[in-house]
């Protein structure tokens, strides 16, 4: 069975947001994934973490274990707690047709400290995103200066 870490970062809620997804299989570590993913709330980058998850996850098994130190998503896909967002409510449609790739869909909510690689990833993205995004201003201020 694949296992699953999946993080979603946001500075500022709604702010900058990443995502970070770890792939395992017999306590190996198979591949991993980071994106930016613009502007979003926390709730919407774990989310999307977990859409990315289950999209990368298909092409590997079809039993899967997604950890995720959201107790949110835990529980919303354990079908313990009710989705009240409206913008969550539309991923959270088209993660539920997502998990119909798959024989079996494990939801496990683990502590942050337990989590960290995949916390990790999505921090990076969004920290590659800004340098980029900074490094790109530097440029373009210095093609100003020397067209003076």
């Amino acid at each position: 069975m694949l296992v699953v870490n999946i993080d979603g970062a946001s500075r500022g809620n709604p702010g900058p947001a990443g995502i970070g997804v770890v792939f395992v299989r017999d306590n190996t570590r198979i591949t991993e994934y980071k994106e930016f993913i613009g502007k979003k709330t926390n709730n919407q980058a774990e989310y999307a973490a977990l859409k990315k998850a289950l999209q990368i996850a298909s092409t590997f098994d079809n039993e899967l274990t997604v950890l995720s130190d959201s107790q949110l998503i835990v529980n919303q896909r354990n079908k313990l707690y009710r989705v009240r967002s409206k913008q969550l409510k539309i991923i959270f449609r088209e993660i539920s047709n997502l998990e119909r790739r798959f024989k079996m869909v494990i939801y496990k909510h683990i502590p942050r400290e337990k989590n960290e690689y995949a916390d990790l990833l999505a921090n990076q993205a969004i920290d590659e995103h800004n340098n980029k995004y900074q490094n790109n201003a530097v440029r373009s201020m210095a093609a100003v200066k020397t067209q003076s």
